[in-house]
């Protein structure tokens, strides 16, 4: 064997073996049963984010009834569900699909090539024997959008001479004995919030060091309307009725908090501090200086956040770093908070396009320079899509209609013997903007490296599962923008 061999042609490459992954093996195989695929996974399991994080209490902020696939109902009794919950799902239906024989496993993609002359991709992944390629006429990234080598740790003055432990999330090692120890968690956001109640189980005390506070909603672990509504009706009818429910909740929620985000502001505060009571400082540390939705809400199911401060084990402050010290955290404010562990929940590194390289007939793509269309394609990148989720509500709501699209866009090429459909902007440039509209820090290290969006259809995101049915399920493909080229071959076509 050569040192880069040729090991197979796909008509689809699936990056990624995760949740976005699996539903795209399985939207091909029931929508475009004649196609050949496969998923190159980097690492050696099935899952993605919810095989990679092992932190304590690691859990979803998402439903599961919008989180869940459209085409296999959650049964769980949980509507907010644990990781390993979740896990079993995904593999469970990678199982009974038959998606799992289409995997390889410990191949880590690092480029991609498009010729037009071959209307193919040419991918490269280094595998367990050595650096192995592919080809495929369509390539499908579900990778999600961070870098699974390791999370965002700022550079804190002094972390060298700390006498303790300092752990990131994404890397929770399995040997952490925390209990009777002082726990420090360092960040305000989904992870923190989830992390502190669950630790604080066990441990000495826990503190929350957040260097501005978040809006933290409480909300009931199961849903008792569903649970009554699953009873009474069958399987496949009550998860749709009540995934349409969350939906439309969802969305109501987020067009008030954008309409009238002082209101939201103020009912979201007042529900902090009724759960915390009269005499916790709400003021200081639960009243953020944006609005609703400006980022992520964070959720605390059952009220555990809430639960675990008033109880004593876990407490908040809001101050900044100035310095580790071998046995504490020195603040601005000249407070210390001694510490035998430090979590660092300060984000994700963000990566574009998956961190692939990717070229078009030798040029390469800068991810920045391109225009995001329907925000899942690229203008000037043929036969390529991203599974990319929504900001305001469940991921794998638009990566679902993002699978839907692409075998739309595989069986229409097919029909019409065509091989290549790139998106490709028309008419005057258009102004454009980040593709997340987020303040969060995690967003906004890294969304210079990112694709922009457009200020009008198909350039514009829409963030509303609504308009993105409408117009990835039912709009029509030839739209003036996606471009259907390259011919087959003759005989391919009669094939």
């Amino acid at each position: 064997m050569s040192e880069q061999q040729v090991m197979s042609h796909f008509d689809v490459v699936i990056i990624g073996a995760g949740l976005s992954g699996i539903g795209a093996a399985r939207h091909l195989k029931t929508t475009c049963p004649d196609r050949s695929f496969v998923l190159l996974e980097g690492r050696e399991a099935i899952g993605g984010t919810w095989d990679l994080f092992r932190y304590p209490g690691i859990r979803s902020d998402s439903d599961m009834y919008t989180l869940g696939y459209a085409f296999r109902p959650w049964t769980g009794d949980r509507a907010i569900a644990d990781g390993p919950s979740i896990l079993d799902y995904v593999r469970d239906t990678a199982r009974e699909e038959g998606i799992e024989p289409h995997i390889r496993f410990g191949h880590k993609v690092s480029a991609a090539a498009w010729s037009t002359e071959d209307a193919a991709w040419t991918v490269t992944a280094q595998s367990p024997t050595g650096p192995t390629t592919f080809t495929c006429n369509f390539l499908f990234l579900c990778g999600g959008y961070y870098s699974y080598a390791g999370g965002y740790t700022p550079d804190f003055a002094g972390m060298d001479q700390f006498g303790g432990r300092i752990i990131h999330p994404q890397a929770w090692p399995e040997d952490l004995d925390y209990a009777g120890k002082r726990v420090v968690v360092i960040g305000s956001g989904a992870t923190a919030v989830t992390i502190v109640p669950e630790m604080a189980r066990t441990a000495g005390h826990v503190t929350m060091l957040q260097r501005s506070p978040t809006y933290i909603v409480g909300r009931p672990g199961q849903d008792a309307f569903a649970l009554r509504l699953r009873r009474a009706l069958p399987e496949r009818l009550s998860y749709g009725l009540i995934r349409w429910r969350n939906v439309l909740m969802g969305m109501l929620f987020y067009r008030m908090a954008r309409r009238r985000p002082e209101q939201v502001r103020k009912a979201i505060i007042d529900q902090t501090r009724q759960s915390l009571g009269p005499d916790f400082d709400v003021e200081t540390h639960f009243s953020p200086r944006y609005n609703p939705w400006d980022q992520r809400l964070c959720l605390a199911p059952d009220g555990d956040f809430f639960e675990s401060l008033k109880s004593g084990q876990a407490s908040v402050v809001t101050d900044e770093v100035e310095t580790f010290t071998a046995t504490s955290l020195r603040l601005k404010s000249g407070a210390e908070i001694e510490a035998d562990i430090v979590v660092t929940a300060t984000g994700l590194k963000l990566e574009a396009m998956n961190g692939i390289a990717l070229s078009v007939d030798g040029e390469a793509v800068r991810p920045s320079e391109t225009l995001s269309y329907k925000g899942m394609m690229y203008s000037g990148v043929p036969n390529l899509a991203s599974a990319f989720g929504y900001t305001n509500a469940s991921w794998t709501l638009k990566c679902d209609l993002t699978c839907e699209y692409v075998c739309r866009l595989l069986n229409h090429m097919r029909r019409k013997g065509l091989r290549q459909c790139t998106p490709i902007l028309k008419g005057p440039p258009q102004e454009t903007a980040p593709w997340l509209d987020f303040s969060s820090g995690y967003v906004q290290r890294s969304i210079d490296l990112f694709p922009r969006q457009g200020t009008a259809a198909p350039w514009r995101l829409h963030q509303n599962y609504a308009l993105d049915m409408a117009d990835l399920r039912f709009a029509r493909l030839e739209d003036g923008a996606m471009t259907f080229t390259n011919p087959a071959p003759a005989a391919r076509r009669a094939a």
